[in-house]
């Protein structure tokens, strides 16, 4: 499958990745058609090349299980098997929040989904997983690790560290973590890395469930600091909500093995990042 231009449906468009993915396949002069969620409806795969599902509940704290289900595991069941039918190419957004606290991050793995939304996405990637080799077409699934970049501002409490610090050092020049935040490691990869394993994926003609991270994590006081170093902030601790505590995952490191046989990315550091800013 050599680079030509393709049409591409992205849903979730007008999202966090969404805006990143739609740019990124723009410069390479695909076309593209942007898609919202609406209950009940979904775009015509007859007309794509590839249709790149992204849209769903995102927030990891969120609570009505019915919601979850309904828009991130049915409706993405029901769009794959329309692409399958229609022989429309599909990729999409997973998690690697499937994994819960542990320290095996292989696709093929055990998994400890802690949230309803870490959940939905399990139960997609286990359908594709039992199903893979019945698929007409190429199914390609992405566990995003902690992806963080421009237009995020918009996620509030959801949005990565790499932002939120950011936002803080700006406006108050005070940084707040969690206490033991050293203890606190994270994949954190760049929207745009996660956009190129995107785009060099589309040339692929392989399937399969792929994790995306630089898989060199860093503490969250890490971040904290050098963001604290960039814009002469002061960094304040304190205590770790409830809410969170229990389904927090404590590290997260991306094994690339699977992903690295199909792409030449060399990810970007927050190190990196925060200095291009």
């Amino acid at each position: 499958m050599g680079a030509y231009c393709m049409r591409i449906c992205v849903t979730g468009a007008a999202g966090f990745i969404g805006q990143n993915l739609v740019s990124h396949l723009m410069d390479m002069k695909h076309e593209v058609e942007c898609y919202e969620y609406t209950p009940n409806r979904f775009p015509d795969p007859s007309q794509y090349d590839w249709v790149i599902h992204l849209g769903a509940i995102s927030s990891t704290t969120e609570r009505n299980v019915e919601l979850i289900m309904d828009q991130n595991y049915e409706y993405s069941l029901k769009l794959l098997q329309m692409c399958d039918t229609m022989g429309t190419n599909f990729q999409y957004a997973s998690s690697a929040s499937v994994y819960g606290n542990t320290n095996s991050f292989i696709e093929s793995g055990p998994v400890y989904p802690q949230s309803p939304y870490a959940w939905s996405k399990y139960l997609f990637d286990r359908f594709i997983q039992q199903a893979m080799g019945e698929f007409k077409v190429l199914v390609q699934g992405f566990r995003y690790f902690n992806v963080y970049g421009a237009h995020e501002e918009h996620k509030g409490d959801q949005a990565s560290p790499v932002t939120k610090f950011t936002q803080q050092a700006k406006e108050t020049g005070v940084i707040k973590i969690f206490e033991n935040s050293d203890q606190y490691l994270r994949d954190f990869v760049s929207v745009d890395d996660v956009c190129n394993v995107h785009c060099q994926m589309l040339q692929q003609d392989v399937s399969g469930i792929f994790n995306v991270g630089t898989g060199a994590p860093v503490s969250f006081q890490s971040v904290a600091e050098l963001v604290a170093k960039k814009y002469g902030a002061k960094i304040e601790t304190i205590p770790m909500p409830t809410a969170l505590k229990g389904q927090y995952q404590s590290y997260t490191s991306a094994d690339l093995t699977q992903l690295n046989k199909n792409v030449t990315i060399n990810f970007k550091t927050v190190e990196q990042y925060l200095n291009d800013q």
